[in-house]
């Protein structure tokens, strides 16, 4: 009773934390959105082979590649058909790890709806700065999958006190598949840097807009926010499949 009164005990942020989120526990290791992409882009690949569209320059451009004098002439479209499109097997190879696993890691954080919207306009964002960049032709997927990657990378500083990330393994192969694909394109023609960095870029922006669903439900109010842009991202694909469409001779 006439004991040393105890030192009051300072309450620290961690403190006031349940837990912290397990996130590998909760990322789902068969994500459909992402696995519906890929297939997308598959058959996409396998549509160019059979047309010759990778036979020449002047092909895959018809095909909807992005090339700066046709985007300057009224070709809009092709700011969304280009990350659609590949040069070849190796390159949907390599675009293709990364996304699975990029993929999961944002279908799990943001869910499918948020998933489009940010793969959708990081592409955008990457074609964009590719026009400024480079005179094209190019294509490839690469734009969207580093605007995942710029969406991951800010998830994860945003809520670094939430967040537990045990496996840094899935860091080091997502370096090392960005190096591949930068030095790639400095050694393929149709392969763009200025795509990845406006995709990184744009999906960097894009997130710090997006609410995270591993960590609380999405609130009814964001929930309207989020389909209006979900609406506008589709609209866009809509309008890049009409643009393709009535240039392809008749």
């Amino acid at each position: 009773m006439g004991g040393t009164p105890e030192t009051p005990l300072r309450i620290t942020p961690e403190m006031l934390l349940s837990r912290r989120v397990d996130f590998e526990r909760r990322m789902r290791r068969f994500p459909p959105l992402t696995v519906a992409i890929l297939a997308v882009l598959l058959l996409i690949l396998i549509f160019e082979i059979r047309v010759g569209a990778l036979e020449s320059r002047e092909a895959i451009v018809a095909m909807g590649a992005l090339a700066r004098e046709r985007v300057a002439a009224g070709d809009y479209w092709r700011l969304l058909t280009a990350p659609w499109l590949h040069g070849s097997v190796d390159h949907l190879l390599g675009n293709g790890i990364a996304l699975y696993i990029l993929g999961m890691v944002c279908e799990s954080a943001f869910g499918r709806a948020q998933l489009l919207v940010l793969y959708v306009l990081s592409g955008l964002a990457g074609s964009l700065l590719s026009v400024l960049m480079s005179p094209g032709p190019s294509v490839g997927a690469s734009g969207a999958i580093f605007g995942l990657q710029g969406a991951a990378i800010v998830l994860f500083r945003m809520h670094r006190d939430r967040l537990l990330v045990r496996d840094r393994r899935v860091g080091l192969v997502l370096i090392i598949w960005a190096l591949y694909t930068i030095v790639g394109g400095f050694m393929e023609p149709l392969i763009d840097n200025g795509a990845h960095i406006g995709g990184a870029l744009g999906g960097a922006l894009i997130a710090r807009y997006l609410h995270p669903v591993v960590l609380s439900p999405l609130p009814p109010e964001r929930s309207a926010a989020i389909r209006r842009w979900l609406l506008f991202a589709i609209a866009l694909l809509g309008a890049a499949l009409v643009g393709w469409l009535t240039s392809r001779p008749l």
